[in-house]
């Protein structure tokens, strides 16, 4: 606990004593989580400079500004500015606070409502959605139960016009025991799915958007967006066939009187689009209104079931009997148990996929989530109980039937017989009638196998069985009526897909989509109006189908990626069975109709594709993103175990950036021969008081990152605050990078200002090179003409790690003032600027002085961005030291070696001028150059000169120049050479010397560097490997 300090007013007292099960007790019953129980009183406060926190000794017994748990402080802040209220940040419990007099008494009227803490309400900024307390200003929106908002809903949806039309034939087909078997075979995957979807659901808050909003959230935007979009069309086309199936009722019950309007085609089209406007009408009118539409659609069902349990206890008539129908019979239960396969349909997986479209819609309930009163509650119960009863129905009428009808019957009053009579053959001659003719015929137009009407013709009253096809065809119409507009319109609000945002908006208390409404409904009368849905309906299924499918799969990815997140407080599910429903469901894809699977298929992968390519800016937490944590722990725990071998050596770069957006030319240099290859790692110093510079550091950390990503660099961005350069480097050169993933290249530019900068600064980057050949780094030295820090042009504030005295008013490190660093947004939308690196380069040339044996280094990274597209008409050459008398033999050498190295590197130099002396003008260059840096110590004795040159260990004394001239020389010399053969070159990769550390001052070795790269056009990298092999010529 973080104890405050007493300031010179009264302390705080409290009576009462508050437990946290008192405090969130409170939230049930409408009060503020922090209002006193009786007794409890605040007679004096303390306020400090905290945005909301008051003291008092509530529960601890001493002043702190902790807090007990609360639900305020793990809900959404409301608004963007919004402080969040109740709960102190870190920076106020751990640092030191300074109380505020002019707040140090608050009115104790005050404190009797807050008790020292902000009530909650609407003004503390958090959001009260649905069913939570605090929020009166708007009307309650209608919420529904588990059972009028989920069980009935879904039962509609899955009960339909094969419950009466087809369960009967099936059975007659199939025969009751393997009729049973298709119905639990079916129920198994939807009932699989309604596991997973209860514990999806239960996984956190669940909003509106119904199945999309499910997978989205858990699979991602990618796989969650495709299925939202196809989700939500075939709910919209399903309306259309609910309705045609509707009205090709009505337009039969017509031609059998003989009443059609116009003719059969234009009577559907008719009946279909005034039927499918008054569910519009029903719909606009309000969720309440569409929930009450739906209970009178559920009793008329039951009302038409029971009729027909009525109607096969009541005794047979004559005409019924003719029919087939004969009550219950053990015999006819007998015959009809054991299948009798008829016609071209005729085969347990054909009426499997015939029967399996009766199981589905078991999403109705989840598709309104928004309108539950408490979808975790509401969605598994209702969708598992739906699942329940709408199985044992199903089951009960297959038996039922199968028990009471004969499958033949000719429906002749004439065929009736005395039992036992002579050339009766088949099961009605024992109850009297004789269908032998036209079952020996297969003319018969009764029994189970002949009469889809077969429920209408058993039941007490068969009008109640029309009235229950009309119940069955319209709620499932309406059910998705409303669900494709309610998936459409979260799916419009995520804006994953372009021209689709109009449609999000939400009017009244319930937010109704009603422009998707509209669309729905637009849709839905395009096809009614073709009239002809057998092409389409496969589709739908499809669709359906591909829905569970991916519900399965979220349910096991979520489950099998650990996630600490991953906490559904339905605990009846499994991985496994998740994972086996997910595969099943694709396996009846093709079972139905493998055409519209690969259909379905292939605009799912085109709309991920779609969401992949244009990577929205979301962030759900999904289990993909679990799942890719998972792998890169695995995969990097993993290379850990494995020896590092020279033929899999990649150059991993620790490139100095700085801000990467304030040298972007470094940044593309690097990002193009690293991407898809190697890691890259941009890191930043921030120099000054830790105190200062950590929230600089955490706000400008996720604006670099996003500027890499916008500019397509495959890196990684992390600083350090240190009260130094050289420090700092030390510490990224020490701690980046995980296991094998780490560096084994320093990358940096080069100082420029080297001449005028701080003697310190000068030291402090010839130390760094010297630090990472001593951690055994290579290292890669970057040289333009027009320079790379382009902090001002962006006008934003510096840190020069490396060409601070460009800009004088801010000395040695980043200090500027406070505010000013970069807004993580405007970095990431801030203009890129274009670098020579991303331009295309033509046929230009790479040209690789590779002087020393540095290990190869200093021909791989130019090997590695000439097999990049933009550099690939580059020709590369490569030039080497050499003897004028030995030129054939040395250029044979070099050209073997190379070969063995399979680089592709033919055009080789030999430069027998390397040791010549320089031109007269370009020495006395050199001397002016070093002149202002020399100690003039007249070559006394070592002692003499360290005593003079206490303080600036970067004065050069006469003995070190005269030691070193020769090395000198030679720079000045390899730069006219450079200016010979490389003034058009598109980049110039050399090795630079190396300084000997202790006794090479740190102006001496800039002198080198400095006359090696000057005067040069084209980009320069000095790169010198830690003289170990990055190249190979063998195969083991």
């Amino acid at each position: 606990m973080a104890e405050l300090p007493v300031p010179d007013v009264p302390p705080a007292r409290c009576s009462g004593r508050f437990t946290i099960s008192t405090l969130l007790g409170m939230e049930e019953g409408g009060r503020a989580p922090y209002t006193p129980t009786e007794g409890s009183s605040c007679d004096s406060v303390q306020p400090t400079q905290l945005s909301s926190s008051t003291l008092c000794t509530r529960t601890f017994g001493y002043n702190t500004v902790d807090v007990v748990p609360a639900y305020e402080h793990y809900a959404n802040s409301k608004g963007v500015g919004d402080p969040r209220k109740g709960r102190p940040s870190l920076a106020d419990l751990h640092s030191i606070l300074k109380p505020d007099p002019s707040r140090l008494r608050t009115p104790v009227s005050d404190l009797q409502h807050s008790n020292g803490l902000p009530e909650a309400g609407p003004e503390a900024g958090l959001e009260e959605a649905e069913g939570e307390p605090g929020r009166d200003s708007e009307p309650e929106p209608v919420r529904f139960g588990w059972v009028k908002g989920v069980m009935i809903r879904c039962m509609l949806n899955i009960w339909g016009v094969i419950l009466y039309l087809r369960l009967p034939w099936i059975t007659a087909q199939a025969g009751i025991a393997l009729t049973w078997l298709i119905i639990l075979m079916s129920v198994t995957v939807t009932t699989i799915t309604g596991l997973s979807i209860s514990a999806i659901s239960t996984n956190g808050k669940v909003k509106s958007g119904g199945t999309y909003f499910l997978i989205s959230r858990s699979l991602g935007p990618e796989l969650g967006g495709s299925i939202g979009l196809i989700f939500a069309f075939a709910n919209a086309v399903a309306v259309a066939m609910h309705t045609v199936g509707f009205a090709e009722t009505v337009r039969d019950l017509l031609q059998e009187h003989n009443s059609l309007i116009v003719d059969p085609t234009n009577d559907i089209r008719i009946i279909g689009v005034i039927t499918v406007t008054v569910l519009l009408g029903i719909s606009l009118a309000g969720m309440e209104w569409e929930a009450k539409a739906q209970i009178l659609f559920f009793l008329v069902i039951l009302v038409s079931f029971i009729n027909y349990l009525v109607g096969t206890v009541i005794p047979a008539t004559a005409e019924k009997q003719a029919k087939g129908f004969f009550s219950y019979r053990a015999d006819i239960f007998a015959q009809n148990f054991v299948p009798n396969w008829r016609g071209p349909e005729g085969s347990f997986f054909g009426l499997f996929s015939i029967f399996f479209p009766s199981a589905t819609g078991i999403l109705a309930g989840a598709n309104i989530s928004g309108d539950l009163k408490d979808p975790a509650v509401a969605i598994p119960k209702g969708t598992l109980m739906a699942i329940f009863w709408t199985t044992m129905s199903y089951l009960v009428l297959s038996a039922t039937i199968g028990a009471c009808v004969v499958r033949d019957a000719s429906g002749s009053l004439n065929d009736s017989v005395a039992v036992g009579s002579p050339g009766c053959e088949g099961l009605a001659c024992s109850f009297g009638w004789n269908f032998t003719a036209c079952a020996q015929q297969q003319s018969c137009r009764y029994g189970l196998s002949n009469y889809y009407q077969s429920m209408s013709m058993v039941s007490g009253f068969g009008p109640l069985i029309t009235a229950g096809i009309f119940g069955a065809t319209l709620s499932s119409a309406l059910a998705c009526l409303v669900s494709a507009p309610k998936v459409f319109q979260c799916l419009c609000k995520d804006q994953l897909y372009p021209l689709i945002g109009f449609f999000g908006k939400g009017y009244g208390r319930n937010s109704e989509p009603i422009r998707g409404y509209m669309l729905t409904y637009v849709i839905a009368v395009g096809f009614i109006l073709i009239a002809e849905l057998n092409a389409i309906a496969p589709i739908i299924s499809n669709f359906f189908l591909c829905s569970y499918a991916l519900i399965n799969f979220s349910c096991f990815h979520a489950s099998i990626t650990n996630s600490p997140g991953w906490r559904p407080s339905f605990r009846y599910y499994s991985k496994w069975a998740a994972l086996f429903g997910a595969a099943v469901s694709v396996v009846i894809m093709f079972l139905l109709t493998w055409w519209a699977a690969l259909i379905a298929f292939g605009i799912v992968i085109f709309l991920l594709g779609y969401v992949l390519y244009k990577k929205p800016d979301v962030n759900w937490g999904s289990s993909m993103q679990a799942s890719s944590y998972n792998m890169a722990l695995n995969y990097s725990v993993g290379l850990s175990e494995v020896d590092e071998h020279i033929k899999n050596y990649r150059p991993q770069c620790l490139v100095l950036t700085g801000p990467p957006n304030f040298r972007p030319a470094l940044v593309d240099f690097v990002g193009t021969f690293t991407k898809n290859l190697s890691l890259m790692l941009c890191g930043n110093v921030l120099i000054g008081p830790r105190k200062q510079k950590m929230p600089e550091s955490r706000l400008m950390a996720d604006g670099h990152t996003k500027w890499l990503m916008k500019r397509k660099i495959k890196a990684f961005y992390t600083d350090v605050v240190a009260e130094d350069l050289r420090s700092g480097v030390q510490m990224l050169i020490q701690a980046a990078g995980l296991g094998k993933m780490r560096p084994n290249i320093l990358v940096l530019g080069y100082k420029r200002n080297w001449r005028t900068a701080s003697p310190q600064s000068l030291e402090d980057y010839v130390g760094i090179l010297h630090d990472a050949f001593d951690f055994k780094y290579g290292v890669c030295v970057m040289r333009m003409k027009e320079g790379l820090n382009i902090s001002r042009v962006l006008q934003a504030h510096v840190n020069p790690t490396f060409e601070a005295a460009e800009h004088p008013e801010n000395g040695t490190g980043s200090r500027a003032a406070p505010g000013t660093a970069a807004d993580p947004t405007t970095l990431a939308s801030e203009q890129q600027a274009s670098t020579i690196f991303q331009s295309k380069q033509g046929k230009k040339t790479i040209d690789i002085y590779w002087l020393f044996d540095d290990g190869g280094l200093t021909l791989l990274i130019p090997y590695l961005l000439g097999r990049k597209k933009r550099w690939g008409k580059c020709k590369i050459r490569v030039f080497v030291g050499g003897q004028i008398n030995r030129m054939d033999e040395e250029r044979k050498a070099i050209v073997s070696l190379l070969s063995k190295f399979r680089l592709g590197f033919h055009e080789v130099h030999i430069l027998p001028d390397i040791n010549q002396k320089p031109r007269p003008e370009h020495v006395k260059r050199f001397d002016e150059l070093i002149a202002p840096f020399r100690l003039n110590d007249g070559f006394q004795d070592e002692a003499t000169v360290n005593e003079m040159r206490q303080g600036c260990p970067w004065k050069i004394s006469d003995e070190e120049v005269d030691k070193n001239r020769a090395k000198s020389l030679r720079q000045v010399r390899l730069n006219e050479i450079l200016l010979d053969y490389s003034r058009d070159a598109a980049l110039i990769a050399i090795t630079p010397p190396i300084g000997r550390k202790g006794r090479c001052p740190s102006s001496l070795y800039m002198a080198w560097l400095e006359t090696l790269s000057q005067d040069l056009r084209p980009p320069i990298i000095l790169t010198r490997g830690n003289q170990e092999n990055v190249l190979t010529f063998y195969c083991q």
